[in-house]
């Protein structure tokens, strides 16, 4: 039996790595928001060629960041976080290094302080980091001489001026975010300044986006003591609104492109591979054949809970709800209570928070307690689907099962007056405390669905039967939900 991450239950190789893209048999290499596939492939390992390949691919998706980070220097409106400190420097009069000199340095700072903070657990394979910052640096230096011509003057006309500085620092932006979604995507090495604050993460256990927004705003402050040291006053060219915009922009664009560059696979894993894996894939769908599933999706107080079990009743199979929520806890060495107060709960303001923070690495590198309460009860609902028939409430059972032809995806709802006389009910507590109560946590549901999936949790196009507990009560939902089961083809 393999070693597991204690956080997200990844398989742990022999030397301490994780093996990358994989949790548990699921591939867990997901921007949160932004996962296309959870399918079990804990048979299929990558190739000698396909890594050759990620690895040359990774080459290029370096220049093209160093490409979109120097465009938006361009502009004048200010560096990205991670460049303030080597381009402020770059700048200093008599200063004999360049800009793609000092940033070799300052990853090389990056690196020590990697192996300082995690010494054994510093991996071995991240020492190449190393060649990445030389690399990336060279590339930094090729560009800046390439957009030199493309530097906005700050004698020009501010009425054409500063829209074409915000047009080539949003350029400048979206090309830098389009190559971390790449880099994201390729999943084989990575630079020294996404290293440093995972570093920090792990060491302080806390999640990366967050670190990540700390160390920008410490680069940022580091930048600015650089520029009134060596040039005493403040120079909206070195750090300005392009930096603060930088720190939200970019990782906004991230988000859009990721769902967007699945073709970049035909480029990363050779023909032959995609075939196996689609040969494997082909072999677990048909373990679907033997018997069905039925998911229900409901909001609150709609009495989807009660409509499941009776469906289950009838049918004479488990309802899986609660028990999901036990077997997580299990897997991820937690106690049920963390898991039912974190799961499904993700407010308005967490959601944009999630939204603009970085995503410059994969998942699974370091996934947070959102993501990792996702991961585990994926593979628990898919396990339970693959074991017998069965009615499964709730968790994004639709969206996991999705390839599984033989499900059934429900959703139920009901008006918003007789959800809250439902829980009113339920809870004895009062008419407006139980209408917020029932607001809040389908705004929790529906922000955790869009996370998980980029789509809306309402979306009839994501189910196969809506039902209204509201029209036809709850034995009425039922034996629709059964009529339905039964004639599904």
């Amino acid at each position: 039996m393999p070693r597991r991450n204690s956080i997200c239950g990844c398989p742990v190789c022999a030397c301490g790595t994780e093996k990358s893209g994989h949790v548990g048999g699921i591939n867990c290499n997901f921007a949160p928001g932004l996962i296309e596939e959870l399918k079990d492939m804990s048979n299929i390992r990558r190739s000698r060629a396909e890594w050759i390949r990620r690895y040359l691919s990774f080459v290029v998706i370096l220049f093209v960041i160093a490409f979109g980070t120097s465009l938006s220097i361009r502009a004048n409106l200010g560096s990205s976080p991670i460049s303030a400190p080597p381009y402020v420097l770059s700048l200093v009069p008599g200063m004999s290094l360049t800009m793609g000199q000092l940033t070799i340095c300052m990853h090389v700072f990056f690196i020590l302080s990697q192996i300082l903070l995690l010494r054994k657990d510093f991996e071995k394979r991240q020492l190449t980091q190393i060649l990445v910052s030389f690399l990336f640096g060279l590339y930094t230096d090729v560009t800046m001489w390439l957009t030199g011509f493309l530097q906005v003057p700050f004698d020009i006309n501010p009425a054409v001026g500063y829209p074409l500085r915000f047009a080539e620092l949003l350029l400048g932006g979206a090309i830098l975010a389009f190559g971390i979604a790449c880099e994201v995507r390729c999943d084989s090495l990575m630079l020294a300044g996404e290293g440093f604050p995972l570093a920090i993460a792990k060491f302080l256990k806390k999640d990366f986006g967050k670190v990540k927004i700390c160390t920008d705003t410490f680069l940022v402050s580091v930048g600015v003591v650089f520029m009134f040291v060596f040039f005493g006053h403040w120079d909206w060219k070195m750090i300005g609104p392009g930096t603060l915009v930088s720190m939200f922009y970019v990782g906004f664009m991230v988000r859009v492109f990721s769902p967007r560059i699945g073709w970049l696979d035909r480029i990363f894993i050779p023909r032959s591979e995609r075939a196996a894996r689609a040969s494997a894939q082909a072999q677990q769908a048909a373990l679907w054949a033997s018997h069905r599933v039925i998911t229900i999706a409901r909001t609150y107080g709609s009495g989807g809970n009660e409509v499941g079990e009776k469906v289950a009743r009838r049918l004479g199979c488990p309802c899986y709800s609660r028990q999901i929520i036990d077997r997580t806890a299990e897997q991820m060495g937690r106690t049920p209570e963390f898991v039912a107060e974190n799961e499904q709960n993700i407010s308005t303001g967490k959601l944009w928070e999630m939204i603009f923070e970085d995503s410059g690495i994969p998942v699974s590198m370091n996934p947070s307690k959102d993501d990792a309460i996702y991961v585990s009860q994926s593979r628990t609902i898919r396990e339970l689907a693959h074991h017998g028939p069965c009615v499964i409430i709730g968790r994004l059972g639709n969206w996991i099962l999705r390839d599984n032809p033989h499900v059934l995806r429900v959703f139920v709802t009901s008006g918003p007056d007789s959800a809250a006389v439902r829980v009113a009910s339920r809870f004895n507590i009062s008419g407006e405390e139980a209408a917020r109560k029932v607001e809040r946590v389908n705004t929790g549901r529906a922000n955790h669905y869009r996370r998980y999936t980029g789509r809306q949790w309402t979306d009839i196009g994501e189910y196969d039967l809506v039902v209204n507990t509201d029209r036809m009560g709850i034995d009425g939902a039922v034996d629709t939900i059964l009529r339905a089961s039964k004639d599904l083809k």
